[in-house]
């Protein structure tokens, strides 16, 4: 796959493809997967995920989001609605191809597929990885000291904090939950004990309102990131272990 990929506003999405081995390769589903705040394509959890699903037969399709990586567009301008349209172009752009997408996001990536997942019935499948659900709270949490358009994500002058992020967490978004009990894709939650970024409450969230209709993993003391090679490895397997067993 060699196409370019552009957003609605003419911004190219930057992009990996990998098949998968040939041995066991399923070519109908194709898993795009998409990064968390102030991450890229090339962050660990999405490559060490990617390359999971690789060796289990599916092609992949990870992809940095615009204003990140080396995707064009602005990172003030990055926001979790805006993702989400970048999401629906790299679906529009795959799904003739592909009759089953699935989609893996990690943290605010996450957020991104519950909100397209409940309008676009194209994602069969959902992994949520450290997902996040209640969008205020985390941006007050990390940023609320910091000023808008002043102030920056982390302390990196790489990442500015902008008004368009924060109102759109704070104001527009402010909570998943409505959205995330209307899913009807398969539910894949994986969530880290120890993340201190984005809670485990926020999974928990999610298991309360639907119940047995999704499935829950929690490793015990990963962090965010899943940086401990044992936890990145439980991660891993578990998604693509979860990918094989799908009854379509």
């Amino acid at each position: 796959m060699n196409q370019t990929i552009k957003n609605s506003l003419g911004e190219t999405l930057d992009y990996t493809f990998t098949t998968g081995a040939e041995d066991c390769r399923d070519d109908k589903w194709l898993v795009i997967l998409g990064h968390g705040l102030t991450g890229n394509k090339d962050r660990p959890v999405i490559a060490d995920t990617s390359k999971a699903l690789n060796t289990a037969g599916f092609d992949t399709l990870a992809f940095s989001f615009a204003g990140n990586g080396q995707s064009e567009g602005d990172f003030c301008h990055a926001t979790i609605s805006k993702e989400a349209g970048d999401l629906s172009a790299v679906i529009d752009a795959v799904a003739h191809t592909y009759p089953k997408i699935a989609y893996v996001g990690h943290s605010m990536g996450s957020a991104v597929g519950v909100i397209q997942a409940t309008r676009d019935g194209r994602i069969k499948a959902l992994i949520s990885i450290a997902g996040m659900i209640d969008t205020k709270a985390f941006a007050t949490t990390e940023f609320g000291s910091e000023t808008p358009d002043a102030g920056l994500m982390w302390e990196d002058e790489a990442f500015p904090l902008s008004s368009a992020f924060m109102q759109d967490l704070c104001e527009t978004i402010v909570t998943l939950e409505p959205l995330a009990d209307c899913v009807s894709a398969q539910w894949l939650l994986i969530h880290g004990t120890a993340d201190d970024v984005v809670l485990p409450k926020d999974t928990q969230c999610v298991k309360n309102l639907q119940g047995d209709a999704v499935d829950t993993v929690l490793i015990e003391s990963a962090d965010h990131s899943f940086t401990q090679p044992t936890h990145k490895a439980q991660l891993t397997e578990t998604i693509a272990n979860w990918m094989r067993s799908r009854p379509y």
